[in-house]
């Protein structure tokens, strides 16, 4: 996608942001705490803090685990097309099977057509120029490492950029965690519980899906600083800033260094007796996004928990590529919730000594809302920041999720 016709994808984001702005008051829904909670619990071992005061003003990944700017493939270009003619002729000995079935894929719903799964409802008509892979450039950059070397097999050689490709595509149609976003904007409350657990206290990017409406881009959030404002015994005014990384023009072997940007969030908090969030409303000044996720281990395409994904393309093949192309020790503290067995940073028998971390201590300084976060870690007590080695505080990292499915937001990170 050109530099262009990005500006006007974050113009068309921005545009259905404001038009469809969701102002009303609103409590956070009972099942969408119930879930928050399950699911925190799942993957990190711990309770999800919900008091106010004990939730940390700002959180950051560590430097080596923020997300890498890479493409977002657009449908228009082919989407991922150039990384699969190179995956063909090195495992389909020449014959374009998973390339072909990319093409159809991405132009499934040009001239009338309808495109598969989560894609049909647009019907009629032209690709729309945010189609894309966001969403799978999004979860890779998440779950890896950008790769560093070239690879190769069967005699054709993968660059970084191919191999980013590949990833991109891996994650198109697999599975997350929703992390709230049930309201056509993701409730304040919601918002400032999610970001303040899993990036506060556990360090760990979380995927957002940003544009109200129809249109759907996705980013990997990285860091936040907050500050807050005590109104009444009741309720607080709350100011965020969070930084993402964005996609890049093109896909490179390199992505440019701090090709982020900031969103800014205003709203007011209202807590029980007991100090704990139960309601949230923005200010008219404040961003609003439709919902939060994380990434969660890739299946193969055509498989129960990846049917819409591309079966021609073997994801251990993708995964043994991108491992070879990132040094060992990057791997070996790259720690994601739901990791494959090749990639569990903490050995299986030591899962069981996460769950004994204290809650983390009540944050009693504002940081100021400004754009840079802060290299600091995670508060003494939280889950293990993300890449963080051995201790108790690790995160839980089961290999089948148990909690019940999750209440049905109105779009899903599984979109471009």
């Amino acid at each position: 996608m050109s530099p262009a016709a990005v500006s006007l994808a974050l113009v068309v984001a921005s545009l259905g942001q404001y038009s469809n702005r969701y102002n009303s008051y609103g409590t956070i829904k009972k099942d969408e705490l119930e879930y928050q909670q399950q699911n925190f619990k799942q993957w990190w071992g711990q309770d999800l803090v919900i008091k106010l005061e004990e939730l940390p003003l700002e959180g950051r990944v560590p430097d080596f685990r923020v997300p890498y700017s890479g493409h977002d493939y657009p449908d228009q270009n082919g989407g991922t097309i150039n990384a699969l003619v190179k995956y063909d002729r090195a495992f389909h000995g020449g014959r374009m099977l998973a390339t072909e079935f990319e093409r159809q894929d991405i132009g499934g719903h040009r001239g009338g057509g309808e495109r598969r799964g989560l894609f049909g409802r647009i019907r009629r008509g032209g690709t729309p120029g945010w189609y894309g892979h966001c969403n799978g450039w999004t979860a890779a950059s998440i779950r890896h490492a950008e790769p560093q070397h070239n690879v190769v097999r069967n005699g054709v050689t993968f660059t970084p950029a191919d191999i980013k490709g590949l990833l991109a595509e891996m994650y198109m149609y697999t599975e997350s965690e929703f992390l709230g976003g049930v309201d056509p904007a993701i409730n304040a409350g919601t918002l400032h519980l999610t970001l303040t657990n899993w990036l506060g206290r556990g360090s760990h990017p979380v995927g957002m899906e940003t544009a109200i409406g129809e249109v759907v881009i996705n980013y990997p959030i990285f860091s936040y600083k907050a500050k807050v404002n005590k109104l009444s015994d009741r309720q607080s005014e709350v100011q965020m800033s969070i930084r993402y990384a964005v996609n890049t023009p093109r896909e490179t072997d390199k992505g440019p260094k701090d090709f982020n940007r900031l969103m800014y969030f205003h709203y007011s908090l209202d807590t029980n007796e007991a100090g704990e969030i139960q309601a949230g409303r923005y200010y008219g000044d404040s961003n609003q996004i439709d919902m939060l996720w994380s990434p969660l281990q890739p299946a193969q395409g055509g498989e129960e928990k990846n049917k819409r994904g591309n079966p021609h393309m073997s994801i251990k093949e993708v995964l043994a590529i991108w491992r070879e192309s990132v040094p060992d020790d990057l791997r070996k503290k790259w720690l994601n919730i739901d990791p494959t067995e090749e990639d569990r940073v903490l050995p299986p028998e030591d899962v069981a000594a996460t769950t004994t971390a204290e809650p983390p201590a009540p944050a009693t300084t504002a940081a100021p809302a400004e754009g840079t976060a802060p290299a600091t870690a995670a508060p003494a007590g939280s889950p293990a920041p993300a890449g963080s080695t051995p201790p108790s505080t690790s995160p839980a990292t089961p290999t089948s999720p148990a909690t019940p499915a999750a209440p049905a937001p109105a779009e899903t990170p599984a979109n471009p």
